[in-house]
């Protein structure tokens, strides 16, 4: 499966991306989808159907357009191509673990959650320097980001006890991390940053807010990780404002 969607994203590199996004982000979104399923296969039913797919799909469309800012040549396409697979690959893993973690514990748990962990901030920071390098309204980009992090948000919420519904808490805290990067997102649109400044700032914010909720959820939240999280966000922060030139 991992093979097959490399080989459709493969394909929509040598289209032209301004003449033929629209078509291939429905091809790579049911193409994601598709195999992800097949990959899986057995025991998909209810919530699972939502949640075990948010990443591969967010993943192969965030990667595909993020590959429109890049020099089209085989020297961008073959190390692009290879990191899609290896990091596709790693999704099929994660959802796998997910599926089986709903009926029993699994010892890979913790390994899978990781990944997922990982993998979400690198695809926001994608997403969120798109957004920005297509220099559209503010108020939509905002809007258009902080629909991705609630999706987002909402999964890897959901996998910290992994239940057969989506309790309603986890909608709540997903809304209240989309309803704060929307707010972030518009402040920061005021300030003098760079598109890759300013798209760091929103991933550590919401780097540090999924990481507080998830260890909350879990009863793991000590004052330790707090401090953690915090002193990534400050120290990310300080740095960004150390780059600005008014």
């Amino acid at each position: 499966m991992t093979f097959i969607m490399t080989m459709i994203l493969a394909i929509a590199t040598f289209f032209p991306f301004s003449g033929s996004w629209m078509y291939f982000i429905i091809i790579l979104a049911i193409s994601a989808y598709a195999t992800t399923y097949l990959a899986i296969f057995e025991g998909i039913d209810g919530t699972e159907m939502i949640m075990l797919f948010i990443m591969p799909v967010l993943f192969t469309l965030s990667l595909y357009v993020f590959y429109s800012l890049l020099p089209v040549r085989w020297l961008t396409r073959i190390p692009f191509l290879a990191l899609f697979s290896l990091g596709f690959y790693a999704m099929l893993l994660s959802s796998n673990i997910f599926n089986i973690g709903v009926e029993k514990s699994i010892q890979l748990y913790r390994a899978a959650f990781s990944v997922n962990y990982i993998s979400q901030t690198l695809i926001i920071f994608i997403v969120v320097t798109v957004i920005l390098s297509f220099r559209m309204n503010y108020f939509i980009s905002s809007l258009f980001t902080g629909g991705v992090m609630f999706l987002t948000a909402m999964q890897i919420l959901w996998t910290v006890e992994l239940n057969e519904h989506i309790q309603r808490k986890i909608l709540i805290y997903s809304g209240v991390v989309s309803l704060l990067v929307i707010q972030l997102m518009i402040m920061l649109s005021f300030v003098p940053l760079a598109i890759n400044v300013y798209a760091l700032i929103v991933t550590t914010v919401y780097y540090a807010l999924i990481g507080i909720l998830t260890n909350y959820i879990g009863d793991r939240l000590y004052k330790a990780v707090i401090r953690e999280y915090l002193f990534v966000l400050i120290f990310v922060i300080v740095i960004a404002l150390l780059t600005l030139h008014w």
